[in-house]
């Protein structure tokens, strides 16, 4: 896993409110419910975000993070991928995961995130104009994939991604990629992130030379520096790629 229990979502430099957040249930266009939490921007800017967890699913640093995105105005709800079968239930400690990431597929997870994005286009979840993935490990290589599977996405934010979970999607892709990379990852090697991002249409990469798989967390003083930049760096992007 990426994220534990103990994890805390760093929030971003001048960040303002939250609005109403609270969990969610949605039903994706198979059938399958699943669970999400959803977090009302503040200040709305018309953009939204869909977090994509790591192989925990959706816990609490997760339900959190799409509160940190509400409060720098992206109405944001973060998603699970085990509703197939897992149910809708808790993703704590005690979870054991390995079993539903092993049944997860490309094409239920596409599924799961269009149905995030069609409740953040709704006016209960925000009636935004933009819609953006941003996903951490399993989710982040998944959150790229999506450029190729989510017709319309804004761009595609992923942290410390697996890219082998997007490799085989990058002659469908057509949203731009924000590729946030941790130079001491020991699992997830540099130069095959930086052939997806070569091999992708539009791709930006930023590597964060010393740090380890998982630095996005506030627990971790030393980490402080890449956590903000890697909040500007996505502050600019959904610029970059907002109208």
């Amino acid at each position: 896993m990426c994220h534990d229990d103990t994890s805390v979502a760093p929030a971003a430099p001048g960040a303002g409110e939250a609005g109403e957040h609270g969990d969610i249930t949605l039903t994706a266009s198979d059938g399958n419910r699943l669970a999400a939490y959803s977090a009302r921007a503040g200040t709305p800017t018309g953009a939204g975000i869909v977090v994509m967890p790591d192989v925990r699913g959706l816990h609490r640093f997760y339900r959190d993070l799409a509160v940190r995105f509400a409060e720098i105005g992206l109405d944001g709800v973060a998603i699970d991928y085990f509703g197939r079968t897992a149910g809708v239930g808790d993703r704590d400690e005690g979870f054991e995961y390995m079993p539903h990431v092993q049944q997860t597929t490309p094409e239920g997870v596409a599924a799961d995130v269009a149905a995030a994005i069609a409740y953040l286009r709704s006016a209960e979840g925000g009636g935004v104009r933009q819609v953006f993935t941003v996903g951490f490990c399993f989710g982040g290589g998944y959150s790229w994939r999506q450029s190729a599977d989510q017709p319309d996405l804004a761009g595609a934010i992923g942290f410390y991604g697996r890219p082998e979970r997007a490799a085989p999607a990058v002659d469908r892709m057509r949203a731009p990629l924000l590729m946030l990379a941790a130079g001491a990852d020991k699992g997830i090697p540099v130069p095959d992130v930086e052939a997806l991002a070569k091999a992708a249409p539009d791709a930006e990469l930023h590597v964060y030379d010393g740090m380890p798989h998982s630095f996005f967390d506030r627990t971790y003083a030393e980490h402080r520096e890449a956590c903000e930049d890697a909040w500007r760096q996505i502050q600019a992007f959904v610029r970059a790629h907002s109208t």
